[in-house]
């Protein structure tokens, strides 16, 4: 089996609920910012490692975004009748993704900086890890308001507690998702599992980040951005 990871699943099914009145009629990733829908900001990045495969996982209003990919050469995981969460549609999608390591990445979010994936690959050692979780600090995570999702240590292993913020960017290896039996579920348990054997790691991302998944989110996003090409 490889260790390296040259599929990527792209999470698109969401109801997109904290969007209000903009997902009423459009998901979530087809909201524009600067004028380009979030799915297409996280190909651009995708597109930039050039992996042999992407699979995007679709549920609400998803003949939208099939019509929007038509022709682009990406492959969809549907979740028919019920939305599976992140773990079951990682789960769901693994026939598509194949076996090994693969990166996994939300679709509600904007990058100001070096390509994200890249930065991961670069630092991915399946020897030691079973997961690399790309997170940042509180003042580089825009539009972000907690205190952060986990403490990391100076080596870059993971324990829950308020610190860096998890940036929806990760490398997991699959094999664990079928120790779990539910068909929905969210990664949590999976990275609960990792964090059990203390093979969960992050490290800190160059640039900045901004989570796009309330309105608010949409302006903070484009201010970034703007900023970024000044």
């Amino acid at each position: 089996m490889r260790n390296e990871p040259d599929s990527v699943m792209l999470f698109a099914a969401g109801f997109g609920t904290r969007m209000g009145e903009l997902t009423a009629r459009t998901p979530k990733p087809l909201i524009e910012v600067a004028g380009k829908p979030l799915i297409d900001h996280a190909l651009d990045q995708v597109r930039g490692i050039g992996p042999d495969r992407i699979v995007i996982n679709l549920h609400y209003r998803a003949k939208q975004i099939e019509t929007h990919l038509a022709g682009q050469g990406v492959f969809f995981s549907h979740e028919d009748p019920d939305i599976l969460e992140t773990g079951g549609g990682l789960q769901h999608a693994l026939p598509l993704l194949g076996g090994g390591p693969v990166f996994t990445m939300n679709t509600d979010s904007a990058w100001s900086g070096p390509n994200p994936l890249t930065q991961l690959a670069k630092n991915w050692d399946p020897n030691l890890m079973d997961g690399l979780l790309l997170c940042l600090p509180r003042d580089r995570a825009i539009g972000h308001n907690g205190t952060g999702d986990f403490l990391m240590s100076d080596e870059g292993q993971l324990t829950r507690g308020p610190g860096v913020v998890y940036s929806g960017l990760q490398i997991v290896k699959t094999e664990g998702l079928a120790q779990i039996p539910q068909p929905a579920f969210s990664l949590n348990l999976l990275w609960d599992k990792m964090l059990r054997a203390r093979r969960l790691f992050g490290i800190v991302y160059d640039g900045y980040w901004c989570d796009v998944g309330t309105p608010k989110g949409v302006h903070l996003a484009e201010a970034m951005l703007r900023n970024a090409d000044v």
